[in-house]
């Protein structure tokens, strides 16, 4: 049996394919791939979403309290 499947080796093209910014940590225990995470970050430029009138230093602060 490989250590590396064709379905494991796939599953890491596709995450790889797939990811823009973020990482894959892939777990191993007695040398066989047993688990692969992918966490994908996105960031938010919450000042182009605001009104004009509205954009400042001050407004590019998160605030879920609205």
């Amino acid at each position: 049996m490989s250590k590396l499947d064709e379905a494991q080796l796939e599953h890491l093209r596709a995450s790889l394919q797939d990811l823009e910014y973020g990482s894959i940590l892939i777990t191993v225990h007695d040398g066989f791939i047993t688990q692969i995470d992918t966490t994908e970050k996105k960031r938010f430029d919450r000042s182009l979403s605001l009104p004009k009138g509205r954009r400042s230093k001050e407004n590019n602060l998160c605030r879920l309290d609205n």
